[in-house]
């Protein structure tokens, strides 16, 4: 049987992304992520054996810069922008107990 993402499930999505969303989108984009893990179970049939794992699809290169400090974004704009601030830094929900 997929895996295929609840309705309470996407109620939980939505309030960890601090998104609103009417009922009409967030059906929408239940069935979109549906749709999307549907695709990876397709990818579970194909047979992979004797296949060598790849570490990326292309080869990349590191490229190193130097660490200059530049001009910075001012603290007082990226206040404005926080959904919830305390004592001058961000706040954010709690994610680990």
């Amino acid at each position: 049987m997929p895996f295929m993402i609840t309705s309470a499930e996407m109620e939980h999505l939505k309030k960890l992304a601090r998104l609103e969303l009417s009922g009409e989108e967030t059906e929408q984009i239940q069935l979109e992520m549906n749709k999307i893990l549907s695709y990876f179970e397709k990818l579970q049939e194909l047979d992979t054996e004797g296949v060598e794992e790849m570490q990326r699809p292309i080869d990349l290169v590191n490229v190193f810069r130097d660490d200059v400090v530049g001009d910075m974004f001012p603290h007082e704009t990226a206040m404005g922008l926080s959904v919830e601030q305390e004592e001058g830094f961000f706040k954010v929900p709690r994610v680990v107990e």
